[in-house]
């Protein structure tokens, strides 16, 4: 096993930060480069989920035709804005290729696998001290609907979760309100995932980043990866906008900019930045359990000291325009389910938004590229990106110490065909 390596991780979100941890641990010297302030995007606007209950792909069947369906309607949940864009069209050509009935069924156990992986190493994060105490609760995950066919439609996926060893429960309306007693709901039911567990992103990314800082890790904010320096088969550093870093393996973790970096090395990536929004709610709501909202295609989780409000998936590309319609329709789609819930204003104008990097096939890139034999691939996690960070980073710090990997990583590998 190759030890004390020196390692540059370009990107400072979940994927990258849990990559340094692990590598640290493993006794490398790791400099993390992260072109923002590292305060923003979708490490800490996401849902907070650890979710093993996702073992659907985005990538399913009937998802193209939503898309276009919504195409022209912005503040649908699922929305594609029309442009004339290679790259997007190309993806979205790969996007339609994967969305069948076999290649979903087949990513399910992948898919579920990785997120328990993930699961059980953020429990090891909790036992360890390392990041003292942060939100951690293992109150499952409620897929909440209001119509027959949500409910059919889940019910599907619950059987499927169960065949896979997962715990589901359905509640009618009565089992319902047991769970969620301190506020009105209007639903008819719901499905409950006992194996999902949720937290409080920047709780975790904040800790994450003071005990990287105190280990030894070097935190570069504020510094934009502009090129990589090449000999032969390897990377041997970047130049960014201030300063040039060798180093002798390099991981690839920049989210919705990864496919722009790995261009510069010809290797085709195909990415695309999915748009999320959160509205924090700072008065009490009395909602006390996490839940899906299944007709508003939201998510709703009681975080530490707040509750959040998340959801939507829009393709227009890499920007932060946040879209007021977007956000009134997240309020307006939790004010139908949770009655007397009132978001203030000041709340939604303060609404945030995240890119979350999605392949077409809705499996991650984990991996070392083919091209050259010190780059590793680590991006592409959809709405997954928060469950599934500490998984990544132990994966790749496998592959840079060469033990063997914690998982079959074949399904991920970054320069599949679709």
């Amino acid at each position: 096993m190759g030890k004390n390596k020196s390692i540059i991780v370009v990107g400072g979100g979940i994927i990258g930060l849990s990559t340094a941890y692990f590598l640290q641990k493993e006794g490398h010297q790791v400099t993390v480069l992260d072109k923002s302030n590292m305060d923003s995007g979708a490490s800490y606007v996401n849902a907070g989920y650890i979710t093993p209950s996702h073992i659907v792909p985005l990538a399913s069947p009937g998802m193209i035709s939503k898309g276009i369906k919504y195409m022209f309607n912005s503040s649908s949940p699922f929305y594609m804005k029309p442009r004339l864009d290679l790259d997007f069209m190309k993806w979205a050509w790969y996007f339609k290729k994967s969305s069948t009935a076999e290649k979903v069924r087949k990513a399910m156990p992948v898919i579920m696998d990785i997120n328990l992986l993930s699961r059980s190493l953020y429990e090891e994060i909790w036992n360890s001290g390392d990041l003292g105490e942060f939100q951690l609760e293992r109150k499952g995950l409620l897929m909440m609907y209001q119509t027959k066919k949500e409910r059919d439609h889940e019910h599907e996926v619950a059987e499927r979760a169960k065949e896979l060893g997962l715990t589901v429960h359905h509640l009618d309306l009565d089992g319902l309100r047991i769970r969620e007693p301190h506020i009105e709901l209007n639903a008819k039911g719901a499905f409950h995932y006992e194996s999902d567990w949720h937290t409080t992103p920047h709780q975790i990314m904040d800790r994450m980043l003071t005990y990287l800082q105190k280990n030894g890790v070097n935190i570069k904010k504020n510094e934009e990866v502009q090129d990589v320096a090449l000999n032969s088969e390897k990377v041997t550093g970047v130049r960014t906008n201030l300063a040039n870093y060798h180093a002798d393996e390099i991981v690839f973790a920049a989210g919705s900019w990864t496919n722009k970096l790995s261009k510069k090395l010809g290797i085709k990536l195909p990415l695309q930045a999915g748009k999320g929004y959160r509205i924090n709610v700072e008065t009490p709501t009395n909602i006390s359990m996490p839940a899906i909202l299944m007709e508003a295609k939201m998510a709703v989780t009681p975080m530490d000291g707040f509750t959040r409000f998340a959801g939507t998936m829009e393709f227009s590309g890499i920007n932060n325009t946040i879209r007021k319609e977007r956000v009134e329709a997240i309020a307006k789609g939790a004010g139908r389910y949770y009655k007397g819930l009132q978001i203030p204003e000041v709340d939604k104008q303060n609404a945030q938004c995240g890119l979350r990097p999605v392949t077409p096939d809705g499996l991650p890139y984990i991996g070392t590229s083919s091209k050259y034999k010190n780059l590793h691939l680590a991006t592409g996690h959809a709405m997954m990106g928060w469950s599934l960070g500490p998984a990544t980073g132990k994966l790749i710090t496998e592959l840079i110490s060469g033990s063997k990997p914690s998982m079959d990583i074949s399904p991920f590998l970054p320069e599949r065909k679709f």
